[in-house]
C-alpha cells in the first residue's frame, strides 16, 4: 500500500491582523483547501512547540517576552505583527509543525509544513514576520531528541537570506546552512551562512538553477548531510512583488525537483516548509506553493 505524504496545517496559521496589513495571511487557508483535494496527501493538525524545544535555539529572556506579551513597540514593529495570544499560538504551532514533519520524514522520507520557514528570527529577537526560528529549532531538536550525531543541512531557497538561521547556527559544525537569495533584497545586512549565493536583480531560471546545482555539489563534497530541512519559498517567482528575481513557474518546479531529487538519490529525508511568498496576486503565490506540494508527491514513492 502506497504511503501518503503527511502535511501539517492548522487554522491557527491564519492570524487575525489589522485591516490593510501587508502580510498575505489568507494564503494558508487557500493552500490548505487546494492541498486537501490532492490524492495521496494526509493533512495533520500540528502540535505546539514546547518551551524546552524553543530554548534549543532561542534565549530564555526572549521567550519570556513572547509568552508574557512584554515586547516593546519597537520589537513588535521589527517582527511585523502586533503581539497577541493568537500570535504566540500561531508561532508555536508553526514551529511545532516543522519539527513534527521532520520526525515523520525520518521514517517516511518526506513531510511538509504548510507554513513555517521563519528564518529571520534570531536567538534573541524576532524579525521580518518571524517569531521563532522553526528550522533552527527543528534541527537542534532532532539532534537532542532523536540522534545526537545527525548531520542536518538547511537549504533555504526563500528569496530573502536566512539571516536569523545563519546567526543562530554559525558556530555549529553539525548543521550546514545554505542560502540562495537576492543579494540586493532584505535583509540588507546579511549574516554569514556556511554557504551563501547572492543573486542579482532580474536573475532568470538558468543562473538560478546553475547556482542551486553548484551549491548542492558543495554540500555533498563538504558536509554529506543525513537530513535536510528545505525552505521552499515562493518569492523567487517573477510574479512576486518583493522578490526582485525573474524565476518562471517552470523554473520554480525545476528548483523543487532538484532538491527532492538530491534527497531521493541519496535517501536523505527532507522536511520542507512553504516560507515566503508575496505575489502581486495571492493566487500566484498559492499556486507556486501548491506546485511544491505536487512535486513532493511525485517523489514520495522514491523513499
Amino acid at each position: 500500500m502506497e504511503r501518503s505524504l503527511k502535511a501539517f496545517y492548522t487554522d491557527h496559521y491564519v492570524l487575525p491582523l489589522p485591516q490593510g496589513h501587508r502580510f498575505p495571511m489568507e494564503k494558508y487557508g487557500r493552500l490548505r483547501n487546494l492541498v486537501a483535494k490532492l490524492e495521496g496527501i494526509e493533512l495533520i493538525d500540528p502540535p505546539a512547540i514546547t518551551d524546552t524545544q524553543i530554548l534549543y535555539a532561542h534565549d530564555p529572556g526572549y521567550l519570556i517576552k513572547i509568552i508574557e506579551g512584554t515586547l516593546s513597540a519597537q520589537e513588535q514593529q521589527e517582527i511585523g505583527f502586533p503581539w497577541s495570544l493568537e500570535m504566540v499560538e500561531r508561532s508555536r504551532k508553526s514551529a511545532g509543525a516543522t519539527l513534527a514533519a521532520a520526525k515523520i520524514a525520518l521514517d517516511e522520507g518526506l513531510a511538509a509544513n504548510l507554513a513555517g520557514g521563519t528564518h529571520h528570527a534570531y536567538r534573541n529577537k524576532g524579525s521580518g514576520f518571524c517569531v521563532f526560528n522553526d528550522s533552527a529549532i527543528a534541527a537542534r531538536a532532532l539532534q537532542k531528541e532523536v540522534c545526537s550525531k545527525l548531520k542536518v543541512a538547511i537549504i533555504d531557497l526563500d528569496v530573502h537570506q536566512g539571516n536569523g538561521t545563519a546567526s543562530i547556527l554559525q558556530n555549529d559544525s553539525t548543521i550546514f546552512t545554505f542560502s540562495i537569495h537576492g543579494e540586493n533584497n532584505f535583509p540588507f545586512t546579511k549574516e554569514v551562512s556556511d554557504l551563501d549565493i547572492g543573486l542579482s536583480n532580474e536573475c532568470t531560471d538558468d543562473i538560478y538553477l546553475q547556482s542551486l546545482h553548484h551549491g548542492l555539489e558543495i554540500i555533498d563534497e563538504q558536509f554529506r548531510p543525513e537530513f535536510i530541512i528545505y525552505l521552499a519559498g515562493a518569492d523567487p517567482h517573477e510574479g512576486d512583488r518583493l522578490g526582485k528575481l525573474k524565476i518562471s513557474k517552470n523554473g520554480m518546479r525545476l528548483r523543487d525537483e532538484c532538491v527532492f531529487q538530491y534527497g531521493a538519490d541519496r535517501q536523505i529525508p527532507i522536511a520542507f516548509s512553504m516560507a515566503g511568498g508575496y505575489g502581486k496576486e495571492i493566487t500566484t503565490t498559492v499556486d507556486i506553493h501548491l506546485q511544491t506540494i505536487q512535486t513532493a508527491l511525485s517523489f514520495s514513492g522514491l523513499y
